[in-house]
């Protein structure tokens, strides 16, 4: 499975943009996909997470109630809707999928990475 982000940009404070992960394979609708981001100078930290069906997601603290990570699967893209964006947003995002070894169902090794979007979010 291969991945792609896109929708990445440059935008206000307290504005929006949504980011889509579109695979390559039949099969991603079958799997876990999550998103990822990097702040220049620090480490890759975990945003979102949805399962294969949509039926659970999970959210990181910093992006609760702000963000929301969506599928339809009859069209294979899992969306990032962020809202209220704030400058200390700004950063590659990645999208990931099929967490293995883990102890939760978003745990783990993640298996499969797209190539990022820069999201550059200015005060």
């Amino acid at each position: 499975v291969q991945l792609q982000a896109s929708g990445g940009g440059l935008v206000q404070a307290g504005g929006s943009l949504r980011l889509s992960c579109a695979p390559s394979g039949r099969t991603f609708y079958t799997r876990t996909v999550g998103w990822f981001r990097q702040a220049p100078g620090k480490e890759r930290e975990f945003v979102a997470a949805i399962t294969w069906n949509g039926g659970s997601t999970i959210y990181a603290d910093s992006v609760k109630g702000r963000f929301t990570i969506s599928r339809d699967n009859a069209k294979n893209p899992v969306y990032l809707e962020m809202n209220s964006l704030e400058p200390e947003d700004t950063a590659v995002y990645y999208c990931a999928a099929d967490p293995r070894g883990g102890s939760t169902w978003y745990d783990g090794t993640w298996t499969y990475w797209g190539q990022g979007t820069l999201v550059t979010v200015s005060s």
